[in-house]
């Protein structure tokens, strides 16, 4: 892969990072808000179409650079965290759980995407703890 490539598809994916994380936190605050507009298709399936663009940048740039998850803890990390980031996420935006249980969960979605990033920038799985 060209330097501008990996390159380009770094861009992509941070982008898309941004918009997942924007998106993420404005629907969690509208589902704690009882807003409407949260439970509509766009609100539900644009942030799919985002992660979808967003995980297979990350492929690309992997597979690109010859990075194995087995020959790089910082990108297993994010792995893991990036699953543990869905769960919360998921807990954040049901409606039916209880509120307090919705704040906890999505505080702790934010603050795992905040370690996902921190991974990411260090290349190590402790992020700024490392």
């Amino acid at each position: 892969m060209s330097p501008e490539t990996y390159a380009l598809l770094r861009q992509l994916h941070r982008l898309c990072a941004v918009l997942s994380i924007v998106g993420f936190a404005a629907r969690w605050l509208g589902v704690m808000a009882g807003q409407a507009w949260t439970q509509r298709r766009p609100a539900k399936s644009l942030p799919h179409v985002i992660d979808t663009v967003l995980l297979l940048s990350a492929l690309a740039m992997a597979f690109g650079a010859a990075i194995s998850p087995a020959d790089a803890p910082w990108l297993l990390t994010k792995i893991v965290l990036l699953l543990v980031y869905i769960g919360l996420g998921m807990v954040a935006l049901r409606p039916a759980r209880p509120a307090a249980q919705r704040v906890l969960a999505g505080l702790a979605a934010l603050a795992v995407f905040g370690h996902i990033v921190a991974v990411a920038v260090t290349k190590q799985p402790l992020g700024l703890l490392g």
